[in-house]
């Protein structure tokens, strides 16, 4: 009611209210003389009544003229309230309140900025899914957010699924001003190159201490990104690339790096034709023999935790955790089993599926590509084009022989597609897959798929990484390392003691002090303050967790 365009709207409906007040009265006087003229006599609320009844064509019949003259003016009141009272009342109070008040509610629940009390919030410019994704991780974690919008409806839209938005122009200065752009801890820019490139100049422009982060799409634009100002630049779709070749675990027998977090290298080895097959994890000696720690196996896709009586079956996948010297002492035991110099065959010539192959070949291995857009092969002894859902492409590609699949499309209904044909025609193949949406990992691994990557949770795993510098590796989608000081709770209490692995179903495999990174630690001493857990877990154990060591 404070703004211009609020009072201009009531003073038109109040003057629309007032011509009907005078039209009813007018009628209400001119019904009192053509009764007195028909010899009948009414009161002044009689008159009213009538008046009121015709024109919102009640029509009760009580009251009735007996002359022409009286029922022509009757017709004249009956459409005079048709189109006052059920026409153009309607559409002005609509006009004039409801709509202006429906619009400034709407404008409450999007606000435009944000109290100056207001700090260390999270700014993103771009809901997709890395941004669903992000966000649900920002809320586990306790941190606060918002998502800038341009338009009022997409901004209520969002409001109404339950996320904090502003509404604002991308590329207006005064916007992140409103929304306390020097207080943020950080802006994410997830739009294409041009517009990224935009935001990262104009929150420059007004703040030099907030950090941002913009994704790229071309390698090109990642030195015009840090020009315009951002701190970190990802290039998702080649990260996603090298994931999925990292995923690649055929060749031989030797350890594949995953991550690190500084000293400790998370590594995977497939055990197919090692003299591992058959035996316990306690019958192995792993430890004993190399230094390693396995933290757990990979069964068709499925994790699970490694127990001293764990069996390590024909396509068991162990997941190692060690230091380099003990990742190569494995090798030299291991390594030398299982060769193999078939091509792995990835689906799709895409930039995910270009950086997939890249990354195979500095691993010097062989790989072909399947694409059937013509524009995108280009090396015809590395690329076949057609159809991957047509038999004959992929007999062409290999597909009898070959130990490894990568669907790398961007579209997830047909990955989707692609693992269920590919599992049906070689069901001992290793298939590894993309997924855009978080949702659509279960249908994945439902299809055959052994091992998943999204694209969404990678995404949001790296910008969480640069807002709290604690590193997130991404095992499979859905299974994480991460870390996090000792908790009070835990301060001085064994492992044994804590039942960390019984009540929240993670379990921890490092406790870096100092710089020193304690890998495997002896569960039954005490677990010192100011040191570092390194934690392996799914995302609801991850949850659990967080819950565990704040109760």
């Amino acid at each position: 009611m404070q703004e211009k365009e609020a009072k201009s709207n009531l003073s038109g409906l109040m003057k629309f209210l007032l011509f009907l007040a005078a039209i009813i009265a007018l009628f209400s006087i001119l019904f009192h003389l053509l009764m007195v003229y028909e010899g009948q006599d009414h009161s002044w609320v009689s008159g009213f009544y009538w008046t009121l009844t015709v024109m919102s064509t009640l029509g009760f019949g009580d009251i009735t003229f007996q002359s022409d003259l009286g029922r022509i003016f009757s017709m004249v009141v009956l459409l005079s309230g048709v189109i006052l009272l059920l026409v153009l009342l309607p559409f002005t109070f609509i006009r004039f309140f409801y709509a202006p008040w429906l619009e400034a509610y709407n404008k409450v629940k999007t606000p435009t900025e944000l109290h100056p009390s207001i700090k260390g919030h999270v700014i993103i410019t771009n809901f997709d899914s890395v941004a669903r994704s992000l966000i649900e991780k920002l809320n586990h974690f306790g941190h606060s957010y918002y998502i800038l919008v341009g338009e009022h409806q997409r901004a209520l839209d969002l409001y109404n699924e339950g996320y904090k938005v502003l509404v604002g122009s991308l590329d207006d200065p005064e916007t992140y001003r409103k929304i306390q752009i020097q207080n943020a801890a950080m802006v994410v820019a997830t739009c294409n190159d041009m517009l990224n490139t935009n935001i990262a100049f104009t929150v420059r422009e007004i703040s030099e201490k907030v950090r941002i982060i913009t994704f790229a799409s071309f390698e090109d634009s990642v030195d015009i990104h840090k020009l315009a100002g951002s701190n970190t630049v990802v290039q998702l779709a080649r990260i996603l690339g090298q994931s999925l070749a990292r995923r690649t675990l055929g060749g031989s027998a030797r350890v594949h790096v995953i991550g690190r977090m500084d000293q400790l290298i998370i590594g995977e080895a497939p055990v197919i034709d090692t003299p591992l097959v058959g035996k316990t994890l306690a019958e192995s000696k792993l430890r004993q023999m190399t230094g390693v720690s396995v933290i757990g196996v990979w069964e068709r896709g499925k994790f699970e935790s490694a127990l001293p009586e764990t069996v390590i079956r024909k396509h068991t996948v162990l997941v190692l955790a060690g230091k380099v010297d003990q990742l190569r002492n494995y090798d030299e035991y291991f390594g030398i089993y299982h060769s193999e110099d078939k091509p792995v065959i990835i689906i799709g010539g895409g930039r995910v599926g270009l950086s997939t192959a890249k990354s195979l070949e500095d691993r010097m291995m062989d790989y072909v590509i399947v694409e059937r857009d013509p524009a995108r092969v280009k090396d015809p002894a590395k690329f076949v084009k057609g159809d991957a859902a047509d038999l004959a492409t992929l007999k062409k590609a290999g597909i009898d022989t070959a130990h490894t699949v990568i669907i790398t499309t961007n579209l997830d209904e047909m990955n989707i597609y692609l693992t269920l044909y590919c599992r049906r025609l070689r069901p001992d193949i290793q298939i590894t897959a993309r997924a855009t949406d978080d949702r659509n990992v279960s249908s994945m691994h439902r299809a055959g798929a052994d091992f998943v990557m999204s694209y969404a949770t990678m995404g949001a795993n790296i910008i969480y990484n640069a807002l709290d510098s604690s590193e997130i590796i991404t095992l499979a989608e859905g299974l994480n390392i991460f870390r996090l000081g000792v908790p009070d709770k835990l301060v001085g209490v064994t492992l044994l003691e804590s039942d960390i692995r019984q009540e929240t179903g993670c379990s921890v495999i490092a406790i870096n002090c100092e710089g020193e990174m304690n890998v495997n630690p002896n569960p039954e001493n005490k677990i010192p303050a100011g040191c570092e857990l390194v934690v392996i877990g799914t995302k609801e154990n991850e949850a659990k967790f967080m819950e565990y060591v704040k109760a």
